[in-house]
C-alpha cells in the first residue's frame, strides 16, 4: 500500500475537535455536554448580514476577483479608516477565513525551514499551518503566573537565528485571552526593526476588550510598514464562523504581489460569504455594546467560579472570549477524555480542550486546559459546578 506523506503524519490533530466522538458517545448515553471546546459564538449573526444573502438575486454564481470583490475591499478600508488605520484595496486579499491568510503570508515571505517565533501557548492550529508551509515554529514560553504576557526582548534574541523571518502574535489572544498592550507592541518593533523581521498579526478578536481596556494595533506602530502583515476575518467579530471570509493586509507591496499568485491559484474567496461579509458596513454600532457587555458577564462567571476551586488557577483575561486555566490535574488530556468518558454530575457533563495542543513544546500544558465562553450565563454557571465536582473525584487529581 503507498505511504502517506511525512508531512501529514505530523500534521497535529485539532486539540479543539479530536474530543468529538467522545462528546458524541456521551450525548447517546442521555450526558448534557456543555461545550467549553470551541470558539463557536452563540450570538446571531446581524440580522443584516443573512437578508444579503436572502436578497441575493444574481442568476450565475460566479468567480470574485483573487483579491475578493473591490466593493467588499473598500468597505475593509471604510472599517479600518474608524480605526485610524490608512489602508487601500490594494493592500488587501480577501481569504477563506484567516486561516488562508496566514498560510498565504507563510508562503509569502518564508521559505521551507524558515523559522518564526511564537509565544505559547498559541491557537493550535498556527502549527498547522506552519507544516503545511514547511515553516518551522519556535516557541518562546509566557507563563500562566504573570497572566500570559509578552516575554521580554531578551527571550526573543535567544532564539534569533539567520533562519528567522517571522514573529506571531495573536492580540487580544487565543488561547490565553491576554491583550497586548502599546509598550508590549513597541518591543516587538524594535525587534522587528533589529532584525529585519517580519511581525505577522492575527487581530481577528479586535472588538472583544474589557475593563475599558483598549485595543493597539501593530498597524498603529510608526516605521514598520514593510514589516507588517496582518490577519483579520469576520468569523468572531460578527458571529459568523461559516461565512468562511478573512483577509490578509500588508502595505508591503512584495508580500501583496506575492501572496496574489497563492490567492489566484485557488482562484477566488467564497462569494455569499463575500456578499454577506459586505453587509457588516450596515451592522450598527449598538451590536458591539450588547455583545461585549454579554461576553464580559460571561468572563466574569469563568474567572470568578474557576478561581474559587481548590488548586485551580486562572488569569482574569482582558480581551477575545477565552482563558486558559491551570487545574489540578495529572493530565488534561486524560481529564478532558475521563470527563466525557466516566463522569457526569446529575446527568451533566463539561467539555474542554487540553492545553497540550496550544504549545509547541512537547510536554507543557499538561495541567492546563482552554475554555471558551461562549455559552449563556446560566449554562457557564452549571458547567462551573459539573467542573468543580469533578476536580473533588477525578483519580489523577494532584491536590
Amino acid at each position: 500500500m503507498p505511504k502517506i506523506s511525512s508531512k501529514g503524519e505530523v500534521m497535529p490533530s485539532s486539540p479543539i475537535r479530536k474530543l468529538v466522538p467522545f462528546a458524541e458517545a456521551a450525548k447517546k448515553r442521555g450526558v448534557k455536554v456543555y461545550h467549553l471546546n470551541i470558539g463557536q459564538p452563540d450570538i446571531p449573526t446581524p440580522e443584516v448580514m443573512i437578508n444579503a444573502l436572502k436578497n441575493y438575486d444574481e442568476k450565475v454564481i460566479a468567480y470574485s476577483h483573487s483579491a475578493g470583490y473591490e466593493s467588499f475591499r473598500k468597505v475593509i478600508v471604510d472599517y479600518y479608516k474608524g480605526l485610524d488605520i490608512n489602508i487601500t484595496v490594494d493592500d488587501i486579499i480577501v481569504t477563506e477565513g484567516a486561516s488562508e491568510a496566514i498560510m498565504f503570508a507563510m508562503n509569502a515571505c518564508m521559505d521551507p525551514g524558515d523559522e518564526i517565533i511564537i509565544p505559547e501557548p498559541f491557537y493550535a492550529n498556527y502549527n498547522g499551518f506552519a507544516i503545511t508551509t514547511g515553516v518551522k515554529v519556535v516557541p518562546i514560553v509566557s507563563h500562566i503566573e504573570d497572566g500570559f504576557a509578552l516575554p521580554p526582548i531578551s527571550e526573543f534574541e535567544k532564539v534569533i537565528t539567520p533562519r528567522t523571518k517571522a514573529i506571531m502574535i495573536c492580540n487580544p489572544n487565543n488561547p490565553t485571552g491576554y491583550l497586548y498592550s502599546e509598550e508590549e507592541l513597541e518591543t516587538l518593533r524594535q525587534i522587528a526593526l533589529k532584525y529585519d523581521l517580519f511581525i505577522f498579526a492575527d487581530e481577528v478578536y479586535r472588538e472583544f476588550c474589557y475593563d475599558g481596556a483598549k485595543h493597539f494595533s501593530v498597524m498603529h506602530l510608526k516605521g514598520l510598514e514593510n514589516n507588517v502583515v496582518l490577519f483579520d476575518s469576520v468569523s468572531k467579530r460578527y458571529s459568523a464562523c461559516g461565512f468562511r471570509v478573512g483577509c490578509l493586509i500588508s502595505k508591503n507591496k512584495d508580500v501583496i504581489k506575492t501572496a496574489m499568485k497563492f490567492a489566484q491559484a485557488r482562484l477566488s474567496p467564497p462569494t455569499f460569504g463575500q456578499v454577506a461579509s459586505e453587509a457588516s458596513q450596515y451592522v450598527p454600532k449598538e451590536y458591539f455594546i450588547d455583545v461585549i457587555k454579554e461576553y464580559d458577564a460571561r468572563r466574569t462567571v469563568i474567572y470568578e467560579e474557576i478561581n474559587k476551586m481548590k488548586g485551580a488557577l486562572c488569569p482574569k483575561p482582558r480581551g477575545a472570549f477565552y482563558i486558559v486555566a491551570k487545574l489540578p490535574v495529572d493530565d488534561s488530556d486524560v481529564f478532558a477524555k475521563w470527563l466525557l468518558e466516566d463522569f457526569n454530575y446529575n446527568g451533566e457533563t463539561v467539555m474542554v480542550a487540553p492545553a497540550t495542543g496550544f504549545y509547541s513544546t512537547k510536554g507543557s500544558g499538561k495541567n492546563e486546559v482552554r475554555i471558551s465562553y461562549v455559552l449563556n450565563v446560566d449554562d457557564l454557571k452549571k458547567a462551573m459546578i459539573c467542573l468543580r465536582e469533578a476536580l473533588k473525584v477525578y483519580p489523577g487529581r494532584t491536590i
